[in-house]
């Protein structure tokens, strides 16, 4: 028996959704929805159903986005996109890794639904114009403006230092055992002087409700971490596509992403939201 394309491509079809909201409890509710819609689908007017299928997916996120645009307007603190626990062989293809990354997915955020979502259809996934441009209702000319734009935003706005899978890794384990031993010195030695730390609680649990920029500041507040609760770790594990560390505070988890360049970190982006963790367990499936 064939396998259903809905099931064969949902790998792609997450990962286009989750890239489009940069949540991936939201994505799984587009691709429920999504699911709905190809059921009820005419499949013999279906000529290439992985593209019918992206298209599908792109409109129902992009609904799923303008909703929660309003909403992310009144949300306590800073958004951090919802971190995955991936698989170390997500690294290998550089440019999936890279649009997964927190730090990627954060810039994205600053996007309009349809600039990003062209955005993520054009560069990450490569599709023609014209394809996107049925995708989210737009002229083919449009489009192409479209994507312009957004790449000149993102472009603008991302870490454009790459390193080496070794080096990330290196400085994401001095990072954690200065940050579990509490050693100012040694956290001092690890972050660039220039670093910035984003925190989200969500409101829901303690952190920075603004960027705190400046390894003097950034530093003691680390340091201080372990010392005021009663049991702390921390892991390095692989989210979004690269070595970064996960947290234990009392039992309760927060996973950590780190923008590495010249051996320091640069940014430190921290969840702490509880209902942005519950993807920590089970690597996530993700495909271009």
């Amino acid at each position: 028996m064939t396998e259903d394309p809905f099931v064969a491509h949902r790998s792609l079809l997450f990962t286009v959704a989750y890239e489009m909201l940069g949540s991936a409890a939201d994505a799984e509710d587009v691709l429920q929805e999504s699911w709905l819609r190809w059921a009820d689908a005419d499949r013999s007017q279906v000529r290439d159903p992985r593209a019918y299928l992206v298209q599908v997916v792109t409109r129902q996120a992009l609904n799923r986005l303008r909703t929660l645009s309003r909403s992310r307007e009144d949300y306590v603190g800073e958004w951090l996109p919802e971190p995955l626990l991936t698989s170390p062989d997500v690294a290998e293809d550089i440019e999936l890794a890279e649009s997964v990354s927190i730090a990627v997915l954060t810039v994205l955020e600053t996007l309009g639904p349809a600039e990003r979502a062209v955005f993520v259809l054009r560069e990450v996934f490569d599709m023609p114009y014209g394809e996107i441009a049925e995708a989210v209702g737009k002229s083919g000319a449009a489009v192409r403006q479209i994507a312009r734009r957004a790449r000149e935003h993102v472009a603008a706005r991302r870490p454009r230092v790459r390193v080496s899978r070794s080096e990330q890794q290196a400085v994401v384990e001095r990072f954690l055992v200065a940050l579990r031993t509490g050693r100012l010195q040694e956290l001092m030695e690890v972050l660039a002087p220039d670093v910035v730390m984003i925190a989200d609680g969500g409101g829901l649990v303690t952190a920075a409700l603004a960027p705190l920029h400046g390894a003097e500041l950034v530093a003691p507040l680390l340091a201080r971490a372990n010392r005021v609760v009663a049991a702390f770790e921390t892991t390095a594990v692989w989210l979004n596509g690269a070595p970064a560390g996960r947290i234990e505070i009392d039992g309760e988890p927060s996973a950590v992403s780190l923008v590495v360049d010249n051996g320091r970190i640069t940014r430190l982006y921290v969840v702490r939201n509880p209902r942005k963790l519950t993807r920590l367990d089970e690597p996530a499936e993700l495909a271009r």
